[in-house]
């Protein structure tokens, strides 16, 4: 594909349906990866991408500096993440959570491959999750992850300490069961 990205925003910018598409086919499948890890399963990433896209086209105008678009995108992404789960919050059911006793830490990174990551993350309960993809991958404190999510520090705190005992948990299990299958193929 022959483009240059300022080309393409600054069309953008006018609306050129053409260049949107362009700009859909340059980024969708970066920021579709960010809204899949705030998302309960792939439907739910396909909607949040969908509607990040309809605010990016409607805002572009604003983006001032292009070599910022990127970052302006991945923001717009995380936020539609966030309002989708703030919707959601009062119509999904409230489960039982059962908190494990947590033992030594482990390096999840180097005991599950990214596929198997990613479905331990969307298996969290929706304010775990948002809490963990938001401190753990994007980096932000409790504060401002309190402010964002509309819940105290404290609480903030608590919601990624409980992730990770419970992502630790469902590694362990899923390391034994991998373990178990690889002695029954010898």
């Amino acid at each position: 594909m022959d483009y240059r990205i300022e080309d393409i925003i600054e069309k953008c910018k006018s609306c050129d349906r053409l260049s949107q598409e362009k700009l859909y086919l340059v980024y969708s499948k970066k920021l579709f990866g960010i809204s899949l890890r705030y998302a309960k399963n792939y439907d739910e990433a396909q909607d949040i991408l969908h509607d990040a896209f309809i605010k990016i086209f409607q805002n572009i105008k604003q983006l001032k500096e292009v070599k910022a678009a990127e970052g302006w995108m991945k923001r717009i992404v995380i936020n539609t993440a966030l309002e989708h789960f703030r919707n959601m919050k009062n119509t999904e059911p409230i489960h039982e959570i059962r908190v494990l006793k947590q033992e030594s830490p482990h390096e999840i990174e180097s005991i599950v491959n990214e596929k198997d990551l990613l479905k331990l993350i969307q298996g969290l309960s929706p304010q775990y999750r948002m809490v963990f993809n938001l401190y753990a991958i994007e980096g932000y404190n409790h504060k401002e992850i309190g402010k964002m999510l509309k819940i105290s520090e404290g609480t903030s705190k608590s919601d990624l300490s409980r992730a990770r005992v419970i992502l630790q948990e469902k590694v362990k299990i899923l390391y034994n069961s991998s373990e178990i299958a690889q002695k029954d193929n010898e």
